[in-house]
C-alpha cells in the first residue's frame, strides 16, 4: 500500500507563489506516474498536471499551464507542484495522486488509472 502526505499548503495573496509536496511511502516510488489534483467548493475534482516515472514528460491543464510546475525526486520519493502567479480561483483543496506505471495506458494516466490518493492540503488565495 503506498501512503501520500501532501503538505504546504497555505494562505497567499494574489500573484504569490506556493510549493507543494508530496511525500510517498510504502513502494518503490519510481515505478508510479504522479499527478496533482484540485477540489474548488462547488466544483468536481480536477485534474491539474502530472508527470512520468523518470520525470521525462509532463502535462498540464490549460488552466495551469505556465504558471504551474510539476517535478520530482525519486531519490527522495517526493513529488512538487510549484505554483506560481496564483490567483484566487486557484483556492482549492490539492491532492496528489499515484499511478501504477505497468497500469497506464497512455500519459496522462486516466482518472481511473490513478490507485493511491492523498489525503489533501489546502490552498487558499486571497483578492
Amino acid at each position: 500500500q503506498v501512503q501520500l502526505v501532501e503538505s504546504g499548503g497555505g494562505l497567499v495573496q494574489a500573484g504569490g507563489s506556493l510549493r507543494l509536496s508530496c511525500a510517498a511511502s510504502g513502494r518503490t516510488f519510481s515505478m508510479y506516474a504522479m499527478g496533482w489534483f484540485r477540489q474548488a467548493p462547488g466544483k468536481e475534482r480536477e485534474f491539474v498536471t502530472a508527470i512520468t516515472w523518470g520525470g521525462g514528460r509532463t502535462y498540464y491543464a490549460d488552466s495551469v499551464k505556465g504558471r504551474f510546475t510539476i517535478s520530482r525526486d525519486n531519490a527522495k520519493n517526493t513529488v512538487y507542484l510549484q505554483m506560481n502567479s496564483l490567483k484566487p480561483e486557484d483556492t482549492a483543496v490539492y491532492y496528489c495522486a499515484a499511478a501504477r506505471g505497468a497500469r497506464v495506458t497512455g500519459f496522462p494516466p486516466l482518472r481511473n488509472e490513478y490507485d493511491y490518493w492523498g489525503q489533501g492540503t489546502q490552498v487558499t488565495v486571497s483578492s
